[in-house]
């Protein structure tokens, strides 16, 4: 009998040494999927921040600049009511303020604010907005034929839309 249960002892321990073996080679690729999930998410977050980062360099000072456009409205009200004065006094005061708006706009363009070119284009809903339809003799139909307000963007986001007229295809 001893010879029948030696072999069954070591069968025992040799199954215990397979079954320890096995438990430690599942626990080693436990870690090792959790060391890589944790390693993509770290590099996840740190992309994410690096776009938040651009984001707030590209449009962080949005708020200001969409209240600096109010100030650009003032100016053109301004220059447009005294452009036709024939006092030479308000002429030369006229040409000061279009030097001061062209500088103005200048210093917005440099900090990623461009205005909308909407005179003369097709109709965009994503940049225009209409405000009415006229028919305008030689005018394709959706083509604007007035800018009542002017749209700026600001790095490529629209920060306010154009408010314009455009033709219609009936009279």
């Amino acid at each position: 009998m001893e010879q029948n249960e030696k072999p069954t002892e070591e069968k025992v321990e040799t199954k215990s040494e397979e079954q320890v073996e096995t438990k430690a080679a599942k626990e080693e690729i436990d870690w090792k999927a959790k060391y890589y999930y944790v390693a993509a998410e770290l590099d996840n977050a740190h992309k994410r921040f690096e776009r938040e980062k651009e984001n707030i360099h590209k449009y962080g000072n949005e708020k200001i600049l969409s209240d600096l456009i109010d100030v650009t409205d003032t100016f053109d009200r301004t220059v447009n009511m005294l452009r036709f004065d024939e006092d030479q006094k308000v002429k030369n005061l006229v040409f000061g303020l279009d030097m001061i708006q062209k500088q103005f706009l200048d210093t917005l363009s440099k900090h990623g604010l461009t205005g909308i070119e909407s005179l003369g284009k097709e109709f965009d809903p994503n940049f225009h907005e209409a405000m009415a339809q006229e028919y305008e003799e030689g005018k394709k139909p959706n083509e604007v034929i007035k800018e009542l307000q002017k749209g700026f963007v600001l790095n490529g986001r629209v920060l306010r839309a154009s408010k314009v007229i455009v033709s219609s295809d009936k009279q």
